[in-house]
């Protein structure tokens, strides 16, 4: 059974950093790529962060560039999302995705991404 389980979600203040890991039962998320997406109550799942398997490439929303780090530990076979300078604009549901594939590319559809982890939490407050 493929399962995705996300952990290290919680709570910050305002200009702190977080950082989440993806692990996977059922397969080895080494050969797929990997992605973030994340839910703000009230609004639709967006695309945070995505990983190439095939060639090490990654991709980042509009909102996160420069401030998250999406890298692939393949020691331990996990993906980590690593998140600075958050803001209450962060607050939200952060979900790891796959879909079989390799290759992110364009691929910031929900639809895109057949299996996800149950979500995980995070935070940003004073």
């Amino acid at each position: 059974q493929v399962q995705l389980v996300e952990s290290g979600g919680g709570l910050v203040q305002p200009g702190g950093s977080l950082r989440l890991s993806c692990a996977a039962s059922g397969f080895t998320l080494d050969y797929y790529a990997v992605g973030w997406f994340r839910q703000a109550p009230g609004k639709e799942r967006e695309g945070v962060a995505c990983h190439s398997s095939a060639d090490e490439s990654t991709y980042y929303g509009d909102s996160v560039k420069d401030r998250f780090t999406i890298s692939r530990d393949k020691t331990n076979h996990t993906v980590a999302l690593q998140m600075d300078s958050l803001s209450a604009e962060d607050t939200a549901v952060y979900y790891c995705v796959t879909g079989g594939f390799t290759r992110c590319g364009s691929r910031w559809a929900t639809s895109d991404y057949r299996y996800w982890g149950q979500g995980t939490q995070v935070t940003v407050s004073l």
